[in-house]
């Protein structure tokens, strides 16, 4: 199914054993559009870390109950390695926490998710003991390629020939868990009306410009079909 990312903030998360908080935020790799990371908002439970789930974690999306069910114990999560809250996620801290939870990592192989098209949930999941992370500079492992879709939205759209709108909201497919649309805002806040721009069209993203630049004209895009009413998703 086809779902918006803005109508998941704020569903609740639920570990196997108890409550984990809600959703604040999802990271995206800005190659391939695939979200790579959701953004827990835990409360006063481990503070000062980010607490990041892979889809690998995560089971069905259950949109009437505005709930997301993880394949985690709380004390998993918590002895899994940590990432200090604000602080951009590296590829070194990836290598450290696919190895705790013995997952594949998405960036080694052919597929969108390392050998395959898709997260796979391990029942049970095993951790193994947290690895440490080697201090020093590692300058070819630093880039991770991930984006906040927070930060992302608000970034005005530049077509070949112009301006026109600003991204919205992300639609995914939960399947994947790969970003197949952009929502924009077109025209006035007010009076102008949303498209849906496929990520295929995008060009490349300039985040010191705050700007996505996509292969269409402002014609083209004007042309574009908008998103379904609020609530309802498509099949893939």
């Amino acid at each position: 199914m086809i779902r918006s990312l803005k109508q998941l903030y704020g569903h609740h998360l639920g570990a196997s054993d108890g409550q984990l908080g809600t959703v604040k935020d999802f990271y995206f790799d800005d190659r391939q559009w695939a979200v790579r990371y959701l953004v827990a908002e835990t409360g006063s439970w481990l503070t000062g870390r980010q607490v990041l789930l892979s889809p690998h974690a995560l089971r069905e999306v259950y949109q009437p109950g505005k709930l997301l069910l993880v394949n985690l114990t709380r004390q998993q999560i918590q002895d899994s390695p940590g990432l200090e809250a604000h602080k951009p996620v590296s590829r070194q801290f990836e290598e450290s926490y696919y190895q705790y939870y013995g997952w594949p990592n998405y960036w080694v192989g052919d597929g969108l998710w390392g050998t395959s098209g898709f997260p796979t949930v391990v029942n049970p999941v095993t951790p193994k003991a947290r690895p440490a992370i080697e201090g020093g500079p590692h300058p070819e492992r630093a880039a991770a390629h991930l984006r906040s879709t927070l930060a992302v939205a608000g970034y005005q759209i530049r077509g070949i020939d112009g301006v026109d709108g600003h991204v919205n909201d992300f639609m995914m497919d939960d399947a994947s868990w790969t970003i197949q649309q952009l929502v924009v805002q077109t025209g006035h806040r007010l009076t102008g009306r949303e498209i849906l721009i496929p990520t295929h069209a995008v060009d490349h993203i300039s985040y010191e410009e705050s700007t996505i630049f996509v292969k269409l004209t402002v014609a083209e895009l004007a042309a574009l079909p908008g998103p379904l009413p609020a609530g309802l998703s498509v099949a893939v």
